[in-house]
Formats: structure tokens, sequence, C-alpha cells
């Protein structure tokens, strides 16, 4: 692969005080959705039992631990020493983007200084994270997502009937959001896009969309794996293909019936 041609490099920065281990696994999967983590550290005291599971694991997925004694109590030595190593590697200029794992609003002056700079940055925290630190990431990801009891594990069709019920495994624990708020934003989206009432609309673009609109914006956070299935999930649209590219519209009256 080129160099031209080769993945964006990300700097995956861990906060191990404030992530679970649990996430470890399926992070490296989320990220290489989007490019290559080629610089990985995790950051904290490991002398202390509250690390041990990430301690356990650190080498079997290529992890750089930064150890931080906390020399004074109430002071947080490895958010410090996280925030310079990125901006180190900022200056370096050897990496195109930035994964923060935290859910502390702290990082959110670091997330906004590195996007500022042409960087992209996807955070990962779980679902209490507040929102200035969601927002000025490119992206967010729950890490409840990311667990093994995540929803959306198991395939389901793209598009069905109105109102027909979820399929099986579709949900899970840690799904976090109810449909009908999905719907709102779906609606807002499409109706953004489309040129007419009764045009259809690309779903991939209503994705790009949604994604600009809300950096948290994820269909497994709704117990869905696809975005397809989220849409057909509402039971508000009906969809069609064209030359294997789904595009979606909202039904026109409440007896029209999703098209197949």
């Amino acid at each position: 692969m080129t160099e031209d041609a080769r993945l964006p490099r990300f700097a995956v920065l861990i906060d191990g005080d404030n992530a679970s281990p649990q996430i470890a696994p399926r992070l490296f999967e989320e990220i290489a959705k989007f490019g290559e983590a080629t610089v990985r550290r995790i950051y904290g005291d490991f002398s202390s039992s509250r690390l041990k599971s990430w301690a356990e694991i650190v080498h079997q997925l290529a992890l750089t631990p930064r150890q931080q004694f906390a020399f004074t109590s109430g002071k947080n030595a490895s958010d410090i020493a996280l925030v310079i190593d990125a901006m180190d590697l900022l200056h370096l200029g050897r990496v195109d983007g930035f994964c923060l794992v935290s859910s502390d609003s702290d990082f959110t002056g670091l997330a906004s200084r590195l996007r500022e700079h042409g960087s992209d940055v996807y955070g990962f925290g779980e679902q209490k994270t507040p929102e200035s630190f969601r927002r000025a990431c490119r992206k967010f990801v729950y890490t409840e997502n990311l667990l093994p009891s995540a929803p959306g594990h198991q395939g389901s069709p793209v598009l069905g009937n109105e109102g027909t019920a979820a399929p099986p495994g579709s949900q899970g624990r840690t799904a976090i959001q109810e449909v009908p708020n999905a719907k709102v934003l779906l609606l807002k989206a499409v109706s953004e896009l489309q040129s007419t009432e009764d045009s259809w609309v690309n779903l991939s673009q209503v994705g790009t969309l949604l994604t600009n609109l809300e950096s948290d914006f994820d269909p497994r956070t709704y117990g869905c794996k696809k975005l397809s299935d989220l849409v057909r999930k509402t039971g508000v649209f009906e969809g069609r293909y064209n030359d294997k590219t789904l595009f979606v519209r909202p039904v026109r009256t409440p007896s029209t019936t999703a098209a197949q």
C-alpha cells in the first residue's frame, strides 16, 4: 500500500482509570472501521488493584502502559500525562487523528484543540459522558455498545413492513435510548435531504448527516446493528433498492407499507 493509499493513522489514548477493560477487544475492532491504530497507549497507576484487569491484557492488545503514580491525593497525573502525549503527537505530525477513550469531561478542551489543528477526534466513553466532551469529538461512541452484551449483534432484515416487531436479539441490556427518540432524528435528517416531499433519499447520506448533526448517533444505541435495521424498526419509512443501494422516504399515508 502506497503512502497516499494507506489508512488514516490514529493515536489511541486510553484513560485507564476511566474505561473498562471489557470494551478492549471491540474497541480496536471499532477503530479499524475508520483507520489504523498506530499508537496505542493506556494511562494509569498500574500498581493499583483497580487497574489489575487492564494490566493483564496490555500485551495482548499491544498497548503501551504509561505508569503514573498518584503522588498527590486529588490530582490526576494520568490525565495530565495523556494530554501532554497528545500534544506531542499532534506537533510531531505522525498521526492523522486521535481516539480518546474516557468518560471524563476534562478532555473536552483537548478534543477541541486537536480538531482546531485539523485532526479527527473520535471519543469513546460511557453514556454518562458530559455533552461538552461528546460534542467536541467528530464522532462519539458509547462504550456500552462495545460490551459483549451490546445490542444489535445478530442480523435482522434490512427493511420490513411497517410495525413489524424487532427480531430476537436486536435489543440488549445495554440499549440506552428508545426508538421514538431515533424516529425524530431520522425524520429530520431525511427531510433535510429531500428535494420534494415524495423524493427518495440515499440511506448512506442519511447516516452521514446524522453523524454530523449528532456526534454520538449510533444505531446500536437503539438496539440495532445497522442504520437500515433502525429505519425499519421505527415503522415510519418505506424503502426501495436501486443497484443494491437502499433509498428511503417517510410513509405517505398510515396504511402505506414499506416497499420491498
